[in-house]
């Protein structure tokens, strides 16, 4: 039986020094068996390997063997660019190491032997026994079953190749922090200390090009090796030095061009710098002994420095020309990649603004709400269109709101907050929420339409949107839903779950395939939560949807009554949300409170003409209980004359009048069948329709109808 292994089962060691064996001559291959052999007696013995054939092309992969103490086991480091870097058997991986990367690299491999997920392509330094370092580009992989332990393969960096890797290492994120740290860690290969220092308009995405001319203001992006530095030198997130920032935008832009700088020595650097205080604040250490400034420039009319990279270096390597190109070279082709996480965090920051700008103000006094909105992590694919909203309405009710819209960034930006907008106003006079969402999905259809809509191809269909009306009298909801995942109910006893609502497709559907948006309408008594959210908070790749939203009624049962709302959203997200997050996290908490038995009354009255007189009896009545002041009950009791008899002279059917006691003043409303709406109008002087509105206007804070499925209700707010 043939006993090679089958590629599954071959460990990554194998596999690669299966790849050494092909392109290393058979000769050499031999005498690296046989000093690989010679080591496993002798960890000791002194490794010479192999020159390379003349003609053949000179190999740069190697690999190393670890076991679980990361220990060497076994290693395959024969070709000639390895030479120096003594990797003995039964030794510590991190020997090989600068000692100031042994913390990080000693995390990575512990952290690859617990999870088993590779880390690739490290630009990481190996010391040679001649004192030098070899800079490789190192990753990390977990050994094959049934070996334990790991594999970690090293590339040695020619010059064209670690450009070419930098490169495409330097532009896999859009955040502006990580996008720095790449490029700090690609210049490591140059230097012993690399830094990045960027304008701070850059932090902020503020558009650069506006002023190219002005003095930057630094702020440090990213500093490598990850180590303990000095008090006061400058690190990450911290500001240079006003003085230091005046100095290096000075001397980059010589001639009115941006351009690299070198100080050789440390004579040249103590000159320029001048004062103690900002070499304290800017040389990383006494052994540093040079240093290469590289601007970060934008292209265009005229070009914009977008900050400066360093790179300092130990005395005896001074920079040479060359590697001066090379520096510049590799600045140059990732200053674009900066300034792209530029425009990400520039919009980043104002769709985050307004989903911000959307979030619930306070709570009423019927109702508690509190909020939570986390967008999704900043190398994703931008701020989503999740919006949650609450407020109160003219007529005393509560409208909760949340919705999500399609895409990400600027476009669905936009869409939801016109979506948003329009929603709260729609509600704001009167409409039911099915009414509501009618409006919503025709104006999804307007904004897709390729004359109408919107620019650059966004398209907001699939939408989703769920409104829930919350009145404090009734203590019930009516909610109606276009696509959206149900609300989570929990009822003060301990019961709930999800809100059994039809499910319905999202806004924008085709006009052939619109459905009427069903109303579902629940009782919410005092002390009940209602949560409202989007798909973000519970979906999970383990999970089905029903799973994450069971996970969620779990979450929402276990807050107390006297839990404050606030933290208790913030446990719910924690608990369900995703560490790294690739959609926005929304949720909505309300606690019902609602009005007290006491403070609201209800009667139902014929519609007949002296129904205006026994209607200001039993109003009359209650305000002696509720003790209003006699000019308060002189205005309530015309306002209700009137609101009353309006209804019995343009409407049919019985009469419900309602009065509502709230903490700012008196709430009067008369409901009744017919179908009309009362409008304020411009009357003549003899002129006697509309003279009861313009008395109603002149009394009352604010008045409006809302529509019911019987008729309509006039309401009326009183000041106290």
């Amino acid at each position: 039986m043939d006993s090679t292994p089958s590629p599954s089962s071959a460990s990554p060691f194998d596999m690669v020094s299966s790849a050494l064996g092909q392109y290393i001559p058979r000769g050499a291959a031999a005498a690296a068996a046989d000093s690989a052999d010679t080591q496993g007696d002798n960890g000791a013995h002194q490794h010479t390997p192999p020159k390379p054939t003349p003609g053949r092309q000179e190999q740069i992969l190697g690999a190393v063997n670890l076991d679980r103490d990361l220990k060497i086991t076994r290693r395959n480091l024969d070709p000639a660019v390895f030479a120096g870097v003594e990797a003995v058997i039964g030794s510590p991986f991190v020997d090989l190491l600068p000692p100031w990367d042994v913390p990080t690299v000693t995390r990575r491999l512990r952290q690859v032997l617990e999870t088993g997920e590779p880390h690739v392509a490290r630009v990481q330094r190996l010391r040679r026994s001649d004192g030098s370092e070899l800079v490789v580009s190192m990753s990390i992989l977990a050994a094959a079953a049934p070996q334990e332990g790991l594999t970690v393969t090293v590339i040695a960096m020619a010059r064209r190749l670690h450009l070419y890797a930098a490169e495409t290492a330097i532009g896999t994120s859009l955040d502006i922090g990580e996008t720095a740290q790449s490029l700090a860690e690609s210049l490591l290969a140059w230097g012993d200390v690399a830094a990045i220092d960027l304008d701070l308009a850059v932090w902020t995405g503020e558009v650069v090009t506006e002023q190219p001319q002005r003095r930057i203001r630094l702020r440090r992006a990213a500093l490598v090796p990850d180590r303990a530095w000095p008090d006061g030198y400058v690190t990450p997130g911290d500001d240079l030095p006003s003085d230091a920032s005046r100095l290096l935008s000075q001397a980059i832009r010589r001639d009115d061009a941006a351009q690299a700088i070198v100080l050789p020595d440390r004579a040249s650097i103590e000159r320029v710098l001048g004062s103690e205080r900002l070499i304290h604040s800017l040389v990383p250490s006494d052994r540093a002994a040079g240093v290469a400034y590289v601007p970060l420039v934008l292209n265009g009319a005229p070009p914009v420095v977008l900050g400066v990279a360093e790179v300092w270096r130990r005395a005896g390597r001074p920079f040479d020309d060359s590697e001066l190109l090379d520096l510049q070279e590799l600045v140059a082709r990732t200053s674009h990649h900066v300034d792209l996480a530029r425009q990400h965090q520039r919009e980043h920051t104002q769709v985050l603004a307004l989903q911000r700008r959307l979030l619930p103000r306070s709570s009423g006094d019927t109702i508690e709400t509190a909020s939570i909105y986390q967008p999704a992590t900043p190398d994703s694919a931008g701020v989503g269109g999740d919006w949650v909203n609450s407020f109160p309405l003219p007529d005393g009710r509560t409208a909760l709101v949340v919705g999500d819209v399609v895409g990400h960034g600027l476009g669905a930006a936009a869409t939801m907050g016109q979506l948003s907008m329009e929603a709260r106003a729609l509600l704001s006079a009167g409409l039911a929420p099915d009414e509501v969402l009618e409006h919503l999905d025709e104006t999804v259809s307007l904004l897709d339409d390729a004359e109408s809509g919107l620019a650059a191809g966004y398209s907001a269909l699939g939408s989703t949107c769920c409104i829930a009306v919350y009145d404090p009298v009734s203590h019930r909801v009516t909610l109606s839903s276009a696509g959206h995942l149900p609300p989570v109910l929990m009822l003060p006893d301990g019961l709930g779950g999800p809100v059994a609502a039809r499910p319905h497709p999202g806004l924008g559907a085709e006009f052939a395939l619109r459905e009427p948006f069903d109303v579902h309408a629940f009782a919410a008594p005092p002390g009940s939560l209602l949560a409202l959210y989007t798909d973000g908070l519970v979906e999970d790749p383990a999970l089905s949807i029903d799973e994450g939203i069971g996970r969620l009624a779990d979450a929402v049962s276990e807050v107390h009554p006297w839990d404050a709302l606030p933290d208790a959203a913030r446990r719910v997200v924690s608990a369900l949300a995703p560490a790294n997050r690739r959609d926005d996290v929304t949720l909505l908490l309300a606690r019902m409170i609602g009005y007290r038995k006491e403070d609201t009354a209800t009667w139902r009255l014929p519609a007949r003409g002296d129904i205006a007189a026994r209607a200001r009896v039993l109003v009359s009545g209650l305000l002696g209980q509720w003790c209003t002041r006699e000019d308060t009950r002189d205005s309530v009791l015309l306002v209700v004359s009137e609101l009353v008899a309006n209804a019995v002279r343009f409407a049919q059917g019985p009469i419900t009048l309602r009065m509502i006691r709230t903490g700012s003043g008196l709430l009067c409303e008369v409901g009744d069948t017919g179908n009309g709406r009362p409008r304020l109008g411009r009357n003549e002087l003899l002129d006697d329709a509309g003279r009861g509105l313009h008395v109603v206007h002149g009394l009352t804070t604010r008045w409006g109808v809302r529509w019911t499925d019987t008729g309509k209700v006039v309401w009326a707010s009183i000041a106290k």
